[in-house]
């Protein structure tokens, strides 16, 4: 899923994810709620008409900015009070509220309010945190059930890097009772072969007929290696954050179109891609708008790849319809450039 934190997956409009193959974006419960308001977007008939996107709107639960403004946000058993870095003033975001905003907005799948441990935790804070999480999360199912809208609900798995307590976070989180199940609380500073292993675990705990959605995890490799792990839905702001600061994800491996070596290339991004970039226009031309600081690469980057990206998932889907995802999962690893100590093993 493009991430659509504002409304906008940054630099691209509509039409540009549809044409990238998009079928689903990510916006964001914190942010929109301090600004414009979920209210306003009510008014203006919910966040589907208000970004003119016609397909389906999942959006987190507010839990990561627990994580990302600890510096601006205090927890109590009532919720999460906040001091928005927008106006200065404090907010309190309960799970009640947070369903609120979500069936505000109009989007087709939700998340109750939880709290993301960053790494490293005690195993008693990670225990406290959890259990926050999980009376948070029978806060917010009671909420959406009095709503009585046709909305998709998602659990959040959290524990932390503790086997036991990632294990009772899955048993009492499936116990409540939810559409589908978000894992959280990974790549937030821990060691990537504890992200996969943790994954691993989690996803082997879940239903298997339920959507399996690890939140904030997309780098290519990970992708690849956490739908190995059983992971159904990811997203990440990499694609369209990359292509701002000029990376492009190619088969072959991330590149930096700044670097001299493209300054007369005259190839595409990517020669097996079919964006309307790699089409067009060339390395050397992309690196020029770059260094020009021209904001037409912006756009043209965060085009390819989320191309890219949506593509690779897409790749994925066939290989596994054909019962050759191994086989796919070889060939992506020998040829994608990445160290041999990052590529994830079994």
């Amino acid at each position: 899923m493009p991430v659509g934190t504002r409304g906008t997956v940054k630099g691209l409009g509509p039409d540009d994810l549809r044409a990238a193959g998009a079928s689903i974006v990510l916006g964001n419960t914190y942010h929109l709620f301090v600004k414009p308001g979920h209210e306003l977007i009510r008014e203006l008939g919910g966040l589907h008409r208000f970004m003119a996107w016609d397909g389906p709107i999942l959006t987190d639960s507010g839990g990561f900015q627990v994580f990302s403004l600890a510096k601006v946000r205090k927890l109590t058993e009532e919720g999460a009070r906040f001091r928005s870095p927008v106006d200065g003033l404090e907010r309190l975001l309960t799970p009640e509220l947070a369903v609120e905003v979500q069936h505000a907005l109009g989007a087709d799948i939700i998340h109750p309010l939880d709290e993301c441990l960053g790494y490293p935790a005690t195993e008693e804070a990670t225990e406290r945190s959890l259990e926050l999480t999980l009376r948070w999360a029978r806060r917010s199912r009671d909420a959406h059930r009095r709503a009585g809208e046709g909305r998709a609900l998602f659990g959040i798995v959290q524990g932390g890097t503790t086997e036991a307590l990632r294990r009772r976070a899955v048993d009492e989180t499936v116990a409540l009772g939810f559409d589908g199940y978000a894992i959280g609380g990974m790549a937030v500073g821990e060691p990537k072969p504890m992200m996969y292993d943790l994954t691993a675990l989690t996803a082997g705990l879940l239903p298997p007929d339920q959507p399996r959605y690890l939140m904030g995890v997309g780098k290519p490799e990970d992708l690849v290696a956490a739908v190995a792990r059983g992971v159904d839905m990811f997203d990440c702001v990499l694609p369209t954050r990359n292509a701002r600061n000029g990376q492009a994800f190619t088969t072959e491996g991330p590149l930096a179109i700044k670097q001299a070596r493209f300054a007369r290339d005259g190839a595409p991004l990517d020669a097996g891609c079919s964006c309307y970039t790699c089409r067009t226009f060339s390395r050397a031309y992309l690196r020029h708008l770059f260094l020009a600081d021209e904001l037409l690469v912006h756009r043209l980057l965060s085009l390819h790849n989320v191309s890219f990206f949506v593509g690779l998932m897409a790749a994925m889907r066939e290989a596994i319809a054909q019962g050759q995802f191994a086989p796919f999962r070889t060939r992506f690893f020998a040829r994608y450039a990445v160290s041999s100590a990052e590529i994830p093993l079994d």
